[in-house]
């Protein structure tokens, strides 16, 4: 009937419609239980395994029923490893800072150390997944900290700003980026107190994560001793910290720099913050 009203062969309209129904209703409840088991399997994959049972279809085809079905293939978001203890803590933390007035946030000093690897690498993976399910543990990337290839910098920030940006082999003696309690005391003892005065005033919190040389004794008998009030921190918790929007902006911008070697890099970094609002690093 589509033939004679169209005025076309038979052959070329069943040619069309065969390349419109390429998929049973079967086969589409077959390629979208595959993403949802498997969610890093990929479109080849997929093509592959439906072969396997005589369906024989495009990757176009299937991204378009993926696609029907609000599936998208995203970057997976990273997330540490963390403990069902340490969960906990962070959640407690979480309630009992919810409420928090302003007036608390803007007298925190927040402090943190982070790598710059030499050659950046975003070590990303697509995965197939629905609207607000980016941080379901099945789509999600586990990371964990690893060296080489880098420079290690500590910095500080307040809500008026970022402070000093130290570059850690500047101020061991071997020259190295391993820091360890009492190189981390000597910057605590360098920097904090200058750009506390800068950013805050007088009276501030400073902030630290749970890392051993945070927690060493050592430390703990320093941060006794200057009477700072030190917030408590959770363990696990960098996420918390948005010191790290600060690292992130900063490795977003040296991406598609070339530094040939670690002194290159440091030059880079430093001038990357000069360039940055809010960023102003006064040791180099």
């Amino acid at each position: 009937e589509i033939a004679r009203t169209l005025g076309l062969d038979k052959t070329t309209v069943w040619n069309i419609l065969k390349n419109i129904h390429k998929t049973t209703v079967v086969d589409d409840r077959r390629i979208l239980s595959l993403v949802k088991k498997t969610p890093f399997t990929t479109v080849g994959q997929i093509k592959n395994t439906l072969q396997e049972v005589g369906v024989c279809v495009s990757k176009s085809t299937i991204k378009r029923r993926l696609h029907q079905s609000e599936y998208r293939g995203f970057t997976t978001r990273f997330k540490p490893l963390v403990s069902l203890k340490n969960r906990k803590a962070r959640l407690e933390f979480a309630k009992q800072h919810l409420t928090k007035p302003s007036q608390f946030w803007n007298k925190i000093l927040w402090t943190d150390e982070t790598k710059i690897n030499l050659y950046q690498s975003d070590g990303k993976r697509r995965v197939w997944r629905s609207k607000g399910t980016a941080h379901d543990p099945k789509h999600t990337t586990s990371s964990v900290k690893h060296g080489g290839g880098s420079v290690m910098e500590w910095t500080c920030m307040a809500v008026n700003g970022t402070g000093s940006l130290v570059f850690i082999d500047d101020v061991t003696a071997d020259k190295s980026s391993r820091m360890n309690s009492e190189v981390f005391r000597a910057i605590l003892s360098a920097h904090i107190q200058p750009n506390a005065a800068e950013l805050i005033g007088r009276r501030f919190t400073v902030q630290m994560d749970s890392d051993p040389k945070h927690t060493a004794k050592a430390t703990k008998h320093f941060l006794k001793g200057q009477k700072w009030n030190v917030m408590q921190w959770p363990s696990q918790s960098p996420e918390l910290n948005p010191i790290e929007h600060a690292f992130h902006l900063l490795k977003t911008k040296l991406k598609g720099k070339c530094p040939k070697n670690k002194q290159e890099l440091k030059t880079v970094a430093v001038e990357v913050c000069r360039a940055s609002p809010g960023m102003k690093p006064s040791v180099w």
